[in-house]
């Protein structure tokens, strides 16, 4: 296969026609080599309209996002130059590498240990100094990274049933939140603005499906 049409191919048949028109993005797609982010055994998809998993023997676990939906939302995120952004669900290290390129300093959360490692070994090994790999525990109850608080930018890279306030609060004044919110078969990716102490807006982008992210609470389902 050859890696650089298959690039091509993605930007131009997957990503530009989901509404991803911003210049700097697609340059950035045709720059930083995904299959560098996918793991070994799997690399033949990376390229494909697909998540792609990244754990062996864990399906519905932990995986790369489409590439459409991570175009999509680091166009909407807008993230620039001297600002700082916080990623939770650093998996392969791809999206904080993206980000890496656009932002001053990245922050990139992950949970499993063999996940961690490999996000720190696929940035390093793809010169991105600029983006660290904080390893947390999900059952520690904080989330976030409270102790580099306030964030310009916030990804969260998978699905939550809905936004804690407590990481909202960790957004600047005009800071942005991406993330994908809800339930299956319904998903929706959302982008939320803090608008003031108290206060933020939030706009709807795109219906999608992503796997959960570890340590969010599941809404408490009652029984009659």
């Amino acid at each position: 296969m050859n890696n650089e049409i298959a690039r091509f191919n993605m930007i131009e048949q997957q990503i530009r026609p989901w509404d991803v028109l911003d210049a700097a993005v697609l340059s950035l797609l045709s720059t930083v080599r995904r299959e560098d982010f996918v793991p070994p055994a799997l690399r033949a998809l990376a390229f494909v309209d697909t998540q792609v998993p990244l754990i062996a023997g864990q399906p519905g676990g932990p995986a790369m996002l489409e590439p459409k939906v991570e175009a999509r939302l680091l166009q909407e995120l807008q993230v620039q130059r001297h600002e700082k952004v916080l990623e939770i669900g650093c998996g392969s290290g791809f999206m904080a590498a993206l980000l890496a390129h656009r932002a001053q300093q990245v922050y990139t959360l992950e949970c499993r240990p063999e996940l961690a490692r490999m996000g720190r070994d696929n940035l390093h090994r793809n010169g991105i100094l600029n983006a660290t790999v904080v390893e947390v525990s999900a059952a520690a109850g904080t989330l976030g990274l409270p102790a580099e608080a306030p964030f310009d930018a916030i990804l969260l890279s998978g699905s939550v049933p809905e936004v804690p306030r407590e990481l909202l609060q960790q957004l600047k004044p005009g800071g942005r939140l991406a993330a994908v919110v809800g339930e299956e078969p319904v998903m929706r990716a959302r982008l939320y603005t803090r608008t003031g102490e108290a206060s933020w807006s939030e706009a709807d982008l795109f219906d999608t499906v992503a796997p959960r992210l570890d340590g969010f609470a599941e809404p408490t389902r009652f029984r009659f």
